[in-house]
């Protein structure tokens, strides 16, 4: 997938945060700790250094969410992550995205913290973002929780 259907795919997805265009793209793509992972449905990008993966974006096109493509993303992530030795995975994500929210619970994230005004609606007005963690062990447990992990 080309940095400009990336730009268009994530145009399709978000309004909040703000869609990235093909030169935010091209520009993660030459970074060699970042790594994309594409489908006709749907792409994520991440980045991992240092035992730690950071989950950048997750888009998935409206007509094809609820169907799985975002979990099998979310899933070639976690082993792409464990094999460049992250033992830790994060991301953030927009507190009234609750599909999302709902995915990571579900991939085995917990919320670790909050980032007040984070991003911004299209209107200018400001929205916190959640930050959510978890381990990479065999168990998948988020780092300092003593429940585990929900199965994916």
């Amino acid at each position: 997938m080309t940095p400009a259907e990336m730009a268009a795919l994530h145009l399709r997805c978000f309004t909040t945060p703000r869609p990235w265009s093909a030169a935010e793209f091209a520009t993660l793509a030459a970074d060699p700790l970042c790594f994309t992972l594409a489908t006709p449905l749907g792409l994520l990008v991440g980045r991992a250094a240092a035992g730690e993966a950071e989950l950048l974006t997750l888009a998935v096109v409206p007509e094809a969410r609820r169907a799985g493509e975002g979990r099998r993303l979310l899933a070639a992530f976690l082993d792409a992550a464990t094999t460049r030795a992250a033992s830790t995975a994060f991301l953030e994500v927009a507190v009234d995205n609750t599909a999302a929210i709902a995915l990571y619970t579900a991939g085995g994230f917990a919320v670790t913290g909050r980032r007040p005004r984070y991003y911004r609606h299209p209107d200018g007005t400001p929205l916190d973002a959640l930050v959510m963690a978890r381990g990479l062990d065999p168990q998948g447990n988020p780092p300092g929780s003593d429940r585990p992990a929900i199965p994916s």
